[in-house]
C-alpha cells in the first residue's frame, strides 16, 4: 500500500514536470533570456495575497528565476528522454544479439561493457565531451554511451534464459529467423524489463547533465540548464541563496521522483524484489 502511495505520488510529480516542460514556452511568465541590470540578484518577492514580479528572484544578470527554472525543466525532459531512448536502443540491440547468439560474439559485447564500467561515469564523460567539445549533441551522446551497459547486461541475462523456452525452439524449428525471433517473440518478454531500466537510468542521466552543465561541460549559455544556474550562483550562496539553491531543489525533486518511479515499476514488474536481501539471489 505505501509502496503505492509513493509510486502514486511520483507519477504525478513527473506528470506535472513533463507537462511544464512540454507547454514550457506558452507557461514561462517572463523571457529566461531577457537581462534586467537594474533587478539583479532582487530576492524571491511572493506574500500571502499574491506573487511579486519575480516570484523566486532575480539571478546576477537580473533574468528571472522562475522563468529560466521552467525552461531548464524542457532542457532536463529533452536531453534526458533522448539520451535514455538512444542508450536504452543501442544496449537493448546488443543485449539481444550477445544472448542469443552466444559465442564469441557474446563474450566480445561483454568485454566491451566490462571494460567501459570499470571506468567511473564522471570521468569517461568528462574525458569525452573535453575530446569533442561541449554541445548539446555531444552530451546527449556521451549519456548514451555512459547508460548502454546497464540495458545490455539485464536483457542479455534474460534472453540467455528465454531463448531455450519452447516458443523460442519451436519459431526455430519452423525456420524463423534469428532477427525474427529476437523482434516478434523475444524482445516483448523482456519490454518490461526495458521501461523499468529506463526509468531508473533517467534519474542517473538528469544528475550527470546537471553535473556536466555545472563544469561548463554540458549545455551551454544561453540555452537554460539547472546544473548552469548552480554553477552561476555558487560564488554568491550567502548574499543570493536563490539563484543556486531554487535549481538544486528543482533537480533534488525530479531526480527523486524518478527514483521512487523507477522502484515503484520494478515491484511491478517483479513483486519478489522488494522482499529480497542485499545478498539474496
Amino acid at each position: 500500500m505505501r509502496s503505492n502511495v509513493q509510486g502514486i505520488f511520483a507519477a504525478g510529480v513527473m506528470a506535472l514536470f513533463v507537462l511544464v516542460a512540454l507547454f514550457a514556452d506558452v507557461i514561462v511568465p517572463k523571457d529566461p533570456l531577457g537581462m534586467d541590470l537594474l533587478s539583479r540578484t532582487t530576492p524571491p518577492t511572493w506574500s500571502w495575497t499574491g506573487l511579486g514580479e519575480h516570484p523566486l528572484g532575480t539571478d546576477l544578470l537580473g533574468r528571472d528565476i522562475f522563468s529560466r527554472i521552467i525552461a531548464g525543466a524542457q532542457t532536463v525532459l529533452l536531453v534526458g528522454v533522448v539520451s535514455v531512448v538512444l542508450g536504452g536502443f543501442l544496449g537493448v540491440t546488443l543485449g539481444l544479439v550477445a544472448g542469443y547468439a552466444g559465442g564469441w560474439i557474446d563474450r566480445m559485447i561483454m568485454r566491451l561493457a566490462d571494460v567501459q564500467l570499470s571506468i567511473p561515469i564522471m570521468l569517461f564523460a568528462l574525458i569525452v565531451v573535453a575530446a569533442l567539445g561541449p554541445s548539446l549533441v555531444n552530451l546527449v551522446a556521451v549519456l548514451a554511451l555512459t547508460g548502454w551497459t546497464r540495458f545490455a547486461r539485464v536483457i542479455r541475462g534474460q534472453v540467455l534464459a528465454i531463448r531455450e523456452f519452447d516458443f523460442v525452439l519451436s519459431a526455430k524449428s519452423a525456420g524463423a529467423s534469428a532477427l525474427r525471433i529476437l523482434v516478434f517473440h523475444i524482445l516483448p518478454n523482456v519490454m518490461n524489463s526495458i521501461v523499468v531500466i529506463a526509468s531508473l537510468d533517467l534519474a542517473r542521466v538528469i544528475l550527470l547533465e546537471a553535473s556536466l552543465s555545472f563544469l561548463g561541460l554540458g549545455v551551454q549559455p544561453p540555452t537554460s540548464s539547472w546544473g548552469r544556474m548552480l554553477a552561476e550562483g555558487r560564488t554568491y550562496i550567502a548574499s543570493a541563496w536563490w539563484i543556486s539553491t531554487l535549481p538544486g531543489f528543482a533537480i533534488l525533486i525530479v531526480v527523486f521522483s524518478v527514483s521512487m518511479l523507477g522502484d515503484w515499476l520494478r515491484d511491478l514488474v517483479d513483486p519478489t524484489s522488494r522482499f529480497r536481501g542485499p545478498g539474496s539471489k
